[in-house]
Formats: C-alpha cells, structure tokens, sequence
C-alpha cells in the first residue's frame, strides 16, 4: 500500500537536502569569511546529517578526548542491550584508579554507580572513569577499545582509529572532524545523555567520604544560547578540540573544530560556525520520533484486522532560509502481513521527497501488537458468520 503525502513548505530549495552529504553549491562569501581558526573543522544538521561547512573534514588526526564520545556511546548502547544498569555498581581496579590526565579521583577497590562514573565522563573528562567503565563494558579495556573500533566501522566513521578509551596520546590513534560529527550525533539519540552533558557544577561524591567538584570543560554549556551537549579535547599533538550540539527551536546543529590554538579560540570558532548556521538554515519538522501517521496497516490471520503505524525517527527537511520547495512524504506500507505482529515490528518505511528528490527516511513500525488468530477464535468467527 502507498501513499503519497504532498505539502508546501517555505524555506526549503528544490533539490538541496541529503543524508550526510553536502549541500550542492557554491561556496558563499558567508563561508569563505568564516575561516575557522583550527586544523579541520565541520558543521552539520543533527536530524539529516546535512552538511553545511567542512574544512579538512577527513584529514586524520589526533582529536584527545574526544574520542570519549565513543566510550560514552558504547556504555549507553550497552544499557540499552541490558547489559548495564545505571544503578549498576561497578568495582574500581588499581589499573583504572592509576590514570593520569583529567581525572575524579576514583578509589582502587571501591564502588561506583556506572550513571555516576558516565556523568563524570560527560561533565570533567574523567580518564579514571572512562576506564572503569571500558572495563565493566568490555570485560577488558583491550576488547573495550576493539569494540570502539568495530562501532566506528558500522557507522561509516572510516578515518577513525581508537587505540585507548580515553584519549591520551597513544600511537597509532586519529580520526577526524566529519567522523566526530558522525559519533556524537549517535550518541545525542540517547536523551539521558543530555542530563549530564548539561551539568555546570556538580559534587561527586565517594563511598569513602571524599568529594570531588566536577566543572563543565565545554564552557559554552554556560555561555551559548541553545548549546546543551559537546566533548572537548586537548593534548599537546591534538591542540585544543571541540565537538559540540546547539539547539534552537527545531534546530538542531553540531559542529566540531580540530587542532585550535587556545580554548579561547575553539570556544569562539564553534560559536562562529553556530551562529551562521542558525542565521542562514533551519529544519522543519514534518513527524517526531514514534508519531502515528494516518494509515493503518492490515494484518492477515488476526482478530485485529488492522493496527496503527508510527514512524521510527523523526522526519524533518534542513535548508537555507527563505527558500521555497514542494515536500511529499511517501508512505509505504509491506503487503501481506501476517500474524503475529509485534508492537515496534517493521511495517513499512516513510520517505521524503523534496521537489522530488529523496532527501530522509525512516522504518515505519507497528503501533500495538496482532496476536495470531488461535483455533478457539477461529471457530467462533466461523460459527458466527454460519449463524
């Protein structure tokens, strides 16, 4: 079954939306007067992927401790799988304790809550933590930092090598500024993420009695309107990194700078590339993530003969400001479904078109289960239209 959707939305051009590619353009004076002070830089929408400035985007580098996104992402999926909790205590090893670098102070042999040791991650670039938690997750940081590897691989992250789980200088280990974008946009689907990216200021307290006070690194946390998320990064090879979110209405943007000078300097060079993406792009939002859409889907040997269908991810279209296009979402439905049919099962999948050019997509997904039709319920439909 198909359907085709058709609306007009102002601020879309014909032709200019794709997944994790360029706009196709020319450079603009805008962009050319950007000149962001660092070794690479990129800039994105988060929703679509849509590129919207890059410098030196795959150039391999080293990018210090922003490779914690991927510590982050892997300790997240795995609460996802259930095979981690958040309140899950996890034992600290003399290995993990000993770390240098950005650090809470964990105690050898003490226990940790794993959202704790997360949180310190997150909000002061804990290593000690980024440890304990490769080494809870993996069961060793050796197969810990194989599964960042394999992870970056399966997001398309192709320019990337991991060869510790916290960034500290280690040879060979790169990646670059278009793959950073790739992992923290990842890992911004977690929302739980987002409740320790935001914390300013915060008390870590251990089981021992002792107290650390955790401070934000990424100061535009405090200091930029929308922004609520980011890694930084620092080593004396890698100079000073950032990858950070910003949001804005239905806006979601993230940028990252490479190998910059000073703080100072990241710090503005990623306020800079906010602030033109916001003054000359924006997104709008045609479904939210688990929105029911009008069709229904027919299910074949069931009582219910029809369930609802809502759509995987959260379709939207990125463009330049004051543009004009026509947007269609295509809806197809699988044929033949047969019960049983379990809530969250794919059913169909949802694509956008702008001025008919495919631009994102997304699985479309059974809103309540079809149980199969048992031999009781059989007969009584059987007897029931006899009579």
């Amino acid at each position: 079954m198909k359907k085709l959707l058709i609306l007009s939305l102002a601020a879309l051009t014909a032709g200019t939306f794709s997944i994790g590619n360029s706009i196709p353009k020319t450079v603009s004076a805008e962009e050319t007067a950007l000149d962001p002070a660092c070794k690479s830089a990129y800039l994105c929408d988060y929703e679509s992927g849509t590129e919207v400035y890059a410098k030196n985007e795959t150039k391999r580098l080293p990018i210090a401790s922003m490779c914690k996104i991927m510590t982050l992402l892997l300790s997240f999926e795995a609460v996802d799988r259930g095979e981690l909790s958040y309140d899950e205590m996890i034992t600290v090893s003399e290995n993990a304790s000993g770390m240098g670098g950005s650090q809470i102070f964990l105690g050898a042999n003490l226990s940790y809550r794993a959202d704790e040791l997360m949180k310190s991650v997150a909000v002061c670039s804990a290593n000690d933590s980024c440890v304990a938690l490769a080494e809870r997750v993996g069961g060793t940081e050796e197969a810990f930092i194989a599964r960042m590897n394999e992870r970056a691989k399966e997001l398309g992250a192709e320019n990337t090598l991991f060869a510790n789980c916290t960034g500290l200088p280690k040879e060979p280990q790169y990646s670059c500024a278009k793959d950073v974008s790739v992992m923290l946009r990842e890992l911004l689907k977690h929302q739980k993420y987002y409740e320790f990216s935001k914390v300013w200021l915060e008390d870590f307290a251990h089981p021992d009695g002792r107290t650390t006070q955790m401070t934000n690194t990424n100061k535009l946390i405090r200091y930029y309107d929308g922004c609520d998320g980011g890694k930084t990064g620092f080593t004396n090879e890698a100079g000073f990194c950032l990858a950070a979110t910003a949001k804005r209405n239905d806006t979601r943007l993230i940028s990252v700078v490479i190998g910059s000078e000073s703080s100072k300097t990241r710090n503005a060079t990623i306020s800079k590339l906010f602030d033109y993406a916001f003054n000359c792009y924006e997104s709008k939002k045609l479904l939210e993530r688990g929105q029911e859409i009008e069709l229904r889907a027919s299910v074949r040997g069931s009582k219910t003969c029809e369930i609802p269908v809502i759509v995987e991810d959260t379709l939207s279209v990125f463009g330049k400001k004051g543009a004009n296009g026509n947007v269609s979402i295509d809806y197809t439905l699988n044929e033949g479904l047969k019960a049983p049919v379990q809530l969250g099962d794919e059913v169909g999948t949802a694509v956008v078109y702008v001025d008919g050019v495919e631009t994102c997509k997304t699985r479309l997904l059974a809103g309540e289960s079809a149980e199969r039709f048992s031999w009781w319920d059989a007969y009584r439909e059987s007897a029931q239209k006899w009579n």
